[in-house]
């Protein structure tokens, strides 16, 4: 049995407004992760000698050196993400500091899960953290982004188009 026509008609009408609005959620994920790095490493940076006493007490090895390596890395990598330069490349590089800030605390990671507790995984910002740069990596950082421009400008194909919506190609 056939749809109705007007119901195939509002189903490709929001079809069609949700692909055009596709490009929103990587820019909004872009810039949110990226102001957030941005921040949280200007502020390691601004107070170092704190960064390294707390690498240092949550044991994480060469605590100088980590701290000098990740506070750049937030501060320059927060910069490229909300322009959307190399965002692949450094949404994994923090991706893997969020893992290390899991696994400082993980103790409250995993009781996070269980029922009886107050706080849910979503209250762990590493977590959320981790999914959104998870989510940058494989999925990209959209086209309207340096990237992408970058990209059409060599001749290298990108798979950051909107699709068209099922049932409207010519």
């Amino acid at each position: 049995m056939a749809a109705p026509a007007s119901l195939t008609r509002a189903v490709r009408f929001g079809l069609k407004v949700a692909a055009s609005l596709a490009f929103l959620a990587p820019l909004i994920t872009r810039i949110t992760m990226g102001h957030a790095f941005f921040l949280t490493g200007r502020g390691k940076l601004a107070n170092f000698d704190n960064t390294v006493a707390f690498f240092a007490d949550q044991n994480i090895p060469f605590p100088a050196l980590n701290a000098a390596f990740v506070s750049r890395l937030e501060f320059y990598g927060g910069a490229l993400l909300v322009i959307g330069l190399c965002t692949r490349l450094v949404a994994a590089a923090l991706a893997s500091t969020m893992v290390v800030a899991l696994l400082t605390e993980r103790a409250q990671f995993f009781s996070s899960w269980l029922p009886e507790t107050e706080l849910g995984p979503t209250d762990i910002s590493p977590w959320v953290f981790l999914i959104m740069l998870t989510w940058l990596v494989l999925y990209g950082p959209g086209v309207v982004s340096l990237d992408h421009w970058i990209a059409k400008w060599l001749g290298l194909g990108t798979d950051e188009e909107p699709p068209e919506p099922a049932g409207t190609a010519t």
